[in-house]
């Protein structure tokens, strides 16, 4: 009887040790998970729908000296991610700044061609 105790309390031994690092494994998972998740839903919720007022041109960076990647219409609605400062553009009507969103896509418009603000409402800075 005796061995068959102590087998059984080795057994129970090594069950709460097998538990208790799995346990401080998901406590450091734990950790980090959040955090990535942080950042999953950052990048998420930073999306934003942006409309345009007017038609005018997507292009591959910030500014008229990069290029057209398409062109947009009126009132098409787009994922603004970010904005940022980059080439100043003054167009006919008078608006003149140097706002540009960063779609989700990886193309950039400027944001006197939105409906809002000079950011068409995006609020997250890049």
């Amino acid at each position: 009887m005796r061995k068959v105790h102590r087998r059984s309390l080795t057994l129970a031994v090594a069950s709460l040790a097998l538990v208790a690092g799995a346990m401080a494994g998901t406590a450091v998972a734990g950790g980090a998970a959040p955090l990535e998740r942080a950042a999953a839903t950052n990048s998420v919720s930073a999306a934003s729908s942006i409309t345009t007022w007017t038609g005018g041109n997507v292009r591959t960076g910030p500014g008229t000296d990069y290029g057209v990647a398409y062109t947009v219409g009126a009132n098409q609605s787009l994922s603004g991610v970010c904005w940022l400062e980059g080439g100043h553009v003054s167009d006919s009507s008078g608006i003149a700044h140097n706002k540009w969103v960063r779609l989700s896509d990886g193309n950039y418009i400027w944001g006197g061609l939105l409906k809002g603000n000079e950011t068409g409402g995006v609020s997250a800075h890049c």
